[in-house]
């Protein structure tokens, strides 16, 4: 009968101890040579600082069309639109700004980029700012901060707060433009507004001038009154729909607002003008003798044109304001100064890598070589 010898038992830890023992010259020698070379190389390394910027957009400036929001007197919480959605967040649109030619070339204009990283072509140095100029912004907060990474620390720091200072002067211009075109666009609709209104008051006038008394209720003229500060507010918003239209798109949250705001104000004035049914409490307009229906409409519409006027004048003003007004619509909530120490490398941490990595890939080695051999 043939004998089988047993298995060799696995190998255990003290085996693997006498292995690393035994060759303990040979990973010693490994480990201190490759930290030797880790450290020559990380002291080849240049020197990298970096300088840090902090701005806060001001969600409460939307420029002309906040203001013109706000000078329409509550339409939206007339039309049952509330304030949600109305002030979304403009760190993103910052964040673009900040990263486009358009503002980075004054910057490299200001400080020779092409000569200092020694390139033929802008768009070389537009792919070296992008590495070396981290921008973002806080999802919570919306703080947006310009981290710029260079060998030298005053460099470093003067190109970080160039970023902030050439943002605030494109967001000025940018707003200034649609302020001037917002103007223009008032001025004409404000011009015809006012047309409209002499007209509307000329032929009130010669009404009353052929019908000494007309007798209509106190419902009718609340009633008149309403519908006419309605229609006034539904013009005004209209015209604030077409503005919006002319700097944003359609998809966008200040174009739906406003025009779920249009859409809601003429349901209210159809439903008022209607008499609103057997429910409501303000009487139909086709309730009183029909010289006073002709009264009526004539009223209405030297409200509707005088009520307009106000809100578009207010406007107006306020785009001529806002025109002229060279402000950056954000606050500097850190300006960069001079880093003191370097952000990297991180010299003590590399070599302490290299040196973990040669131990454990050295104690590898000679665990493998000897099972092999065996």
């Amino acid at each position: 009968m043939t004998n089988v010898s047993p298995a060799s038992p696995p190998p255990s830890l003290y085996d693997y101890v006498a292995v690393i023992v035994k060759h303990r010259r040979l990973i010693a020698g490994v480990t201190l040579a490759s930290t030797v070379i880790s450290i020559i190389v990380v002291l080849l390394l240049p020197s990298i600082y970096t300088a840090k910027a902090m701005i806060i957009p001001s969600e409460d400036d939307k420029g002309v069309m906040g203001a013109m929001m706000a000078q329409l007197g509550g339409i939206n919480g007339i039309a049952g639109i509330t304030g949600a959605g109305l002030r979304p967040t403009k760190s993103d649109l910052y964040v673009t700004m900040l990263k486009s030619e358009t503002l980075m070339d004054p910057i490299i204009d200001r400080f020779k980029l092409m000569n200092l990283y020694e390139t033929k072509f802008r768009t070389d140095v537009y792919k070296l700012l992008d590495k070396n100029v981290t921008i973002k912004a806080g999802k919570k907060d919306g703080v947006i901060t310009i981290a710029v990474d260079d060998k030298n620390p005053k460099r470093s720091a003067d190109i970080a707060n160039a970023y902030v200072e050439e943002l605030g002067k494109l967001a000025a211009r940018l707003s200034m433009n649609s302020a001037g075109s917002n103007r223009e666009y008032l001025e004409e609709r404000l011009s015809a507004a006012r047309s409209d209104l002499g007209r509307a008051e000329d032929a009130l006038k010669a009404f009353q001038s052929r019908n000494k008394a007309v007798s209509i209720t106190d419902q009718a003229k609340a009633s008149i009154e309403g519908i006419a500060g309605l229609r006034a507010q539904l013009a005004a918003q209209e015209v604030s729909l077409n503005t919006l239209r002319a700097q944003f798109t359609d998809t966008s949250q200040e174009v739906k607002t406003a025009k779920a705001a249009v859409s809601n104000l003429k349901a209210q004035i159809s439903k008022m003008e209607a008499g609103g049914g057997a429910s409501s409490s303000i009487p139909s307009i086709g309730n009183v003798p029909e010289i006073g229906q002709e009264y009526l409409r004539l009223v209405r519409e030297f409200k509707t044109q005088e009520t307009l006027v106000g809100l578009l004048t207010s406007q107006y003003e306020v785009a001529k304001l806002s025109e002229s007004r060279d402000v950056a619509p954000f606050q500097v909530l850190q300006k960069a100064k001079v880093p003191e120490r370097r952000s990297k490398p991180v010299r003590s941490k590399f070599v302490a890598i290299a040196f973990t990595l040669a131990l454990v890939s050295s104690c590898a080695f000679v665990l493998v070589r000897d099972s092999v051999r065996e």
